[in-house]
Order: C-alpha cells, then structure tokens, then sequence
C-alpha cells in the first residue's frame, strides 16, 4: 500500500529554484537571441514557460518556447496505456539554434532519448542542453542533464510527483512510495 505523500518542494522553493535555473541557462548560453527552450509534454512545457518569463524578467529578452510530444518516439509504446498525443509546436526552425529541452522529472533517460530523436525531424539546433527540475537517478541511457534543480536519490519503487500552477492549480513536488 503506498504510504502518504512527502512534500520534497513547496512552492515558494520551487519559485526559488525555477529563477536560479533561469540564472544558470543565462549565464551559460552564449548568444540568448538564439536560444528556444522546448518543454516537453507534459509537465516541461509549463516549466519552459516559466523559465522564459524569469529569463525575461532578469535579461529583457522574450526567449521563443516551444512544445514537444514524445509519444510516438517512445519504445515503450506496447507498455503503456493509450493516449491522445499532444501537439508538438516550435517558433520557429530549430536549425542553428541553441535549444534547452525542459522536463520535470529525469529518471531512467528515455524521454530525453526520444526527444533527442523527435526533435531531429524538426532541424539540426547548434547546441541542444536539457534542463530538469529533479534528478531522481536511475538512468538506463548514458544521458545527463546540463541543468538540474535537485538531485532527488530515490529508491525505484518511488515516484516524484511535480505539481505546476498549469495544469495543477499549485505548485509542489511531492514523493510517494508505493511497495518495493
């Protein structure tokens, strides 16, 4: 039986960290007037959207955000249930761009392995970083984020649980544990 939800971020924390990963991805793209954060679906593009503000609020440049499903890029399709993809949109050609992919949660690696893929049949970016809120380890795929929030060391019968204002009407990071 899954015991009771540990809250691991309040909102204000994670206000907190969202501006400092702003700092960071500011601080280390070299020309912003070519930098398009894409969030992906479905807790990433909210996410993406945030950091474009607070990136606006710190340096005065509007950074383009775009949105990317992943649905059919997953190989892991015949395990999970069916869904409805959502739409994938850029502003603009991600050739020679440099493109921050944004998601909440990094785990085994193979969102970001299907990103990676989808988001070659959207153009070839310069430089392509990702960015996550947390890092609950576990990898599978020789994949690590340029940008974490926190690095969360979790058993694998847990599961991080990241609540944004859009969609979820709060902000909050909670882990749950279910039986190991």
């Amino acid at each position: 039986m899954p015991s009771n939800p540990v809250e691991i971020l309040n909102a204000e924390e994670l206000r907190r960290m969202v501006t400092r990963l702003a700092s960071q991805v500011v601080e280390h793209v070299r020309d912003l007037d070519q930098l398009v954060l894409v969030g992906i679906h479905t807790r990433g593009v909210p996410l993406a959207q945030s950091l474009a503000q607070q990136i606006q609020l710190l340096e005065g440049i509007e950074v383009p955000v775009g949105s990317l499903d992943i649905t059919f890029y997953r190989d892991d399709l015949d395990q999970i249930t069916v869904r409805t993809p959502a739409l994938t949109e850029f502003p603009s050609d991600l050739s020679g761009k440099t493109v921050v992919l944004v998601d909440d949660v990094i785990y085994s690696g193979r969102t970001i392995r299907a990103a990676l893929n989808a988001i070659n049949d959207y153009g070839r970016p310069a430089i392509i970083q990702l960015l996550v809120l947390i890092d609950r380890g576990h990898r599978e795929l020789p994949i690590h984020p340029n940008y974490v929030g926190k690095v969360l060391p979790t058993a694998r019968h847990e599961q991080v649980k990241v609540y944004l204002q859009d969609p979820d009407q709060r902000d909050a990071v909670e882990l749950r544990s279910g039986i190991p």
